[in-house]
């Protein structure tokens, strides 16, 4: 693609924004008060001619105006955009929505993509952290009644997983102090991945009369250690898909894509750059054709974990969408790094 004159990048971001803004196609008067009326609308409709023969825009059947094509707001996108900066009230406002769940990496992310779903008008997820090479830092025993105790491990990599146990024995003190002595010499500092099935069965059957009792804990322990292993998607917002008139012919595809699971996983996993907008047939799913994804990965301490991103119609203000999607990337990433470091 030839290099674009200054008037003609001008025009085209003016175009995009206008539309991004009415979603109407945009005309040459439009343009020209945009600009101050410093170029007359025959230059301007020349320039916009130009830009439709190069694939930057495209002019509906039914209008004189021209919206953006997939080029088009990908060229916005990589050259043009400024992006919008989130002023110090929004941030400290995000961050007291999701404080409260800053120990919880599940709820946390459940409650960060209600936000952003909110906020965009647009379907929210988000993956979980995952690590196979996570290691067991923490595992405590809480009881909740005579018989039904909580057991939650924290591994290495902030991952913070639950699960509620019911035992036909008492769980008492003598209880809970044989869980303590077993999980300090079996499980804390091992890798979530050692922590297989014929472990489990190797080490109930050297636990002699303690096997009945300890069993439904150490099958809970097992199941977290997988958990800590697997990534989990979140979902918020799915009925905004029918808020976009753009995407009403690819509605019923979107939500079969959405609740198949698999796709979405891969699509996630498969994030190789801290940001990733991909627009229209950029993305390799078909589902996804006229749709644009924005992800943004989050880290815990050092490490990759998770991302967070929208899934929306073309037709979005890039500008404030992704400096906003990486904000709250950013957040979830420092909650789950200092629940980590309290420990």
């Amino acid at each position: 693609m030839a290099e674009l004159t200054p008037r003609k990048q001008q025009i085209l971001a003016t175009i995009i924004e206008l539309y991004v803004a009415t979603g109407e196609p945009v005309g040459s008067k439009a343009i020209c008060s945009e600009m101050g009326n410093s170029v007359s609308s025959a230059t301007i409709r020349n320039d916009m001619s130009d830009l439709v023969e190069i694939g930057l825009l495209e002019q509906p059947h039914t209008s004189a105006g021209r919206i953006p094509s997939q080029a088009g707001y990908r060229y916005y996108v990589d050259n043009l955009m400024t992006t919008y900066e989130l002023g110090i009230e929004e941030q400290e406002r995000i961050k007291i929505w999701l404080q409260s769940f800053s120990g919880e990496p599940d709820k946390l992310l459940e409650k960060a993509g209600a936000i952003l779903a909110e906020l965009t008008d647009c379907v929210a997820v988000s993956s979980s952290p995952s690590d196979s090479e996570a290691f067991i830092k923490r595992i405590e025993l809480v009881p909740l009644s005579n018989h039904t105790a909580m057991i939650v491990l924290l591994a290495t990599s902030g991952i913070l997983k639950s699960a509620v146990v019911r035992s036909d024995t008492e769980i008492n003190v003598d209880i809970a102090e044989v869980f303590y002595n077993i999980t300090q010499s079996y499980f804390v500092g091992k890798n979530v991945s050692d922590i297989t099935l014929t472990f489990i069965q190797t080490l109930v059957a050297s636990l002699g009369d303690r096997v009945f009792i300890m069993s439904p804990f150490l099958c809970a322990i097992s199941d977290l250690c997988e958990a800590v292993k697997t990534t989990e998607l979140h979902l918020k917002g799915q009925s905004n898909i029918l808020n976009h008139p753009e995407l009403s012919d690819d509605a019923f595809r979107l939500m079969d894509f959405l609740h198949r699971g698999t796709p979405l996983e891969s699509l996630l996993t498969s994030q190789k750059a801290p940001l990733n907008v991909a627009i229209g047939t950029e993305n390799s799913y078909r589902e996804l054709k006229n749709s644009t994804t924005i992800f943004s990965k989050y880290a815990v301490g050092d490490k990759d974990a998770g991302s967070i991103g929208i899934i929306g119609p073309t037709r979005l203000d890039y500008a404030k969408l992704i400096p906003s999607i990486k904000y709250l990337a950013g957040i979830i990433g420092s909650f789950l790094s200092e629940t980590l470091d309290e420990e």
